[in-house]
């Protein structure tokens, strides 16, 4: 399969390997290869491919026009909308090869093709042929064939036009699917079926099953695309077909003009938000959907995107969904209709990574976040149990903040922590009776690395304190509140936390807001840190402080602010102070003095 000696003929490839072409189609370009996952949202510009992800190895570099090599997409299900945006404007990679059957941007790639007739190939290649392709400076695919060269070759190679995909004969459908397919339900429908369809294929998936609700990431604006693409299902007719909630969106859709920001972002950013709410979506506005009376119970089968409320309704309420991109949401939504693949099955929902943790003390609420945030780094797109917290009895504000810093870092779609979520009793439980593939052990100079991955910031004075990414719960809000009494912040710093609707009007009426109106806090709904920008936070803001891994991580590539990183009872000290005290939690600190010695 592997042909070298490509000296005596300038043009044959050091390289070649024959991959799973998942869209087909042929390019050539300089080579952007990287060991580790890349999420497009908040890790790549929409509108200039650069690389904005701070902590990635290819900061800084531009994928436009290159062929883009990374393991897999990894993070938020916002992904795919910007690849979209990307192909759309014309700053798109000339192809992208993975490790493994990537879904996030493949499907950017699949709607590009489908509704606006551009596309760029996407294959797949097994884990040897990828490690080879890290020496190539150039590539080539063709017909699912990857060839690498150390130089470009002379010989007019141009790429041959993409063959049209059929769609797969080989997914058993009902009488209802292929009526929808037929169109007979509109438009709308029809499309959302094509799609899903396609999507189903590369799963493997073999069926389709009845959803019981959807939860929707699309309606986050990236830019022109994301608006073009739901506005043209709205104005097809589509509707639909289950109860529907709405991820954050990108303005606080009832202020956004009083807080300052650009019509030219705020209007079509709220036209989106419309878009779907006239296909009968609700107007829900929180990354937190599990906060929500809604929330689905244990084993109900239900189609979420976002990674945070993915991860938190597979492995926290034991209910069932795949890690959804944009753009699949609402196909599924439209039709009521998911592939019965992946987390949806009971054999595919047991871990495989067993992460043993050191004996810990004196935990606070920063561990959580921290803990996600490094084991995800550590399971790729595995399912990990992790074994060590069974005496700890995290909260669920706990177990918020480690999936959404655990969905930060990984491709997987769940956890497990033995002893403490419902799938596992124990750790055997978890793993379905079978041996792990690998074990890991953290020890505490590992957390310390990622503490300082996370509270980065070089400068002690801190200007905005950034709370509710995820959206606050009415308990976080209880907490924030008694931290908060007969105190104020001082006026050189801003508090905003940002909250559902919902959790909005309960946590007033329980007097929560009061209290921390009187601290000087803000309330923003309806969007969320990881979409809002200047002026909302303040131009004069270098320095932001937050109890999120999710945030610190994203807030470097999407702020451009420095961040520090602490525990909610930190960060209300720094709001008073104005100065992050650096001081490491007590259950850290030991590792500190270990590494010294």
């Amino acid at each position: 399969m592997r042909r070298s000696d490509h000296a005596s003929v300038r043009h044959q490839p050091a390289l070649s390997f024959i991959g799973r072409s998942l869209v087909p189609g042929g390019a050539q370009a300089a080579s952007l290869h990287a060991d580790v996952g890349l999420s497009f949202w908040g890790g790549v510009d929409p509108f200039s491919g650069e690389v904005i992800d701070r902590h990635h190895p290819l900061s800084g570099e531009h994928i436009a026009g290159k062929v883009l090599v990374i393991p897999s997409g990894r993070g938020s299900c916002t992904g795919s909308s910007v690849l979209l945006e990307l192909i759309l404007n014309g700053h798109a990679p000339a192809a992208l090869v993975f490790a493994e059957a990537e879904e996030i941007l493949t499907l950017g790639v699949l709607v590009a093709q489908l509704l606006f007739g551009q596309s760029l190939p996407v294959i797949s290649v097994e884990q040897t042929a990828f490690a080879a392709l890290r020496s190539a400076r150039y590539i080539r695919i063709e017909n699912g064939v990857v060839q690498g060269f150390d130089e470009l070759p002379n010989d007019e190679w141009t790429a041959s036009t993409a063959p049209e995909d059929a769609l797969p004969t080989n997914i058993a459908l009902t009488a209802q699917d292929r009526a929808m397919l037929a169109g007979e339900q509109g438009k709308a429908t029809q499309a959302a079926m094509q799609i899903l369809l396609r999507m189903a294929e590369l799963q493997g998936a073999r069926e389709l099953m009845d959803i019981t609700q959807a939860h929707i990431d699309g309606c986050i604006y990236t830019g022109p695309a994301s608006l073009r693409f739901a506005r043209q299902l709205a104005d097809w007719g589509g509707r639909v077909k289950v109860p529907t909630t709405l991820n954050s969106i990108s303005v606080d859709q009832r202020r956004w003009r009083e807080m300052g920001v650009a019509a030219a972002f705020g209007e079509p950013a709220s036209q989106l938000a419309d878009a779907y709410v006239e296909m009968g979506a609700s107007a829900s506005f929180t990354c937190a959907p599990y906060l929500l009376d809604s929330a689905p119970h244990a084993g109900e089968q239900v189609v979420w995107a976002e990674s945070n409320a993915v991860v938190y309704a597979n492995s926290v309420l034991g209910a069932r969904t795949l890690k959804y991109p944009d753009f699949l949401d609402i196909c599924i939504a439209l039709t009521g209709r998911a592939p019965r693949v992946g987390c949806h099955l009971d054999e595919q929902r047991h871990a495989t990574l067993r992460i043993d943790l050191p004996p810990l003390q004196s935990l606070d609420d920063s561990f959580y976040p921290l803990l996600g945030y490094h084991v995800g780094l550590l399971c790729g797109s595995e399912i990990p149990v992790i074994c060590g917290l069974e005496q700890s009895h995290p909260t669920l504000d706990d177990l918020k903040a480690f999936g959404a810093a655990f969905a930060t870092t990984s491709a997987a779609p769940m956890f497990h922590i033995a002893g403490v979520t419902p799938e596992a009793n124990t750790a055997e439980a978890a793993l379905g009776g079978r041996a792990p593939t690998r074990i890991l052990q953290v020890e505490r100079c590992d957390l310390l690395a990622s503490w300082h991955e996370l509270d980065g910031g070089e400068f002690a004075d801190v200007q905005l304190i950034s709370l509710g990414n995820p959206h606050f719960s009415l308990s976080e809000f209880a907490r924030l509140a008694q931290l908060c009494e007969g105190r104020v912040k001082h006026t050189d710093v801003s508090l905003l936390i940002t909250c559902g609707r919902e959790i909005q009007r309960q946590a007033s009426e329980a007097g929560h807001l009061q209290t921390l109106e009187q601290f000087g806090a803000q309330i923003i709904t309806d969007t969320c840190w990881c979409m809002i920008e200047a002026p909302v936070i303040p131009r004069t803001c270098r320095t932001l402080m937050t109890n999120s891994g999710k945030y610190a991580h994203y807030a470097p590539g999407l702020a451009g602010r420095q961040v520090r990183f602490g525990s909610l009872a930190e960060c209300v000290e720094t709001a008073c102070t104005g100065q992050a005290s650096g001081r490491l939690p007590r259950w850290l600190a030991t590792a500190e003095t270990e590494g010294a010695h």
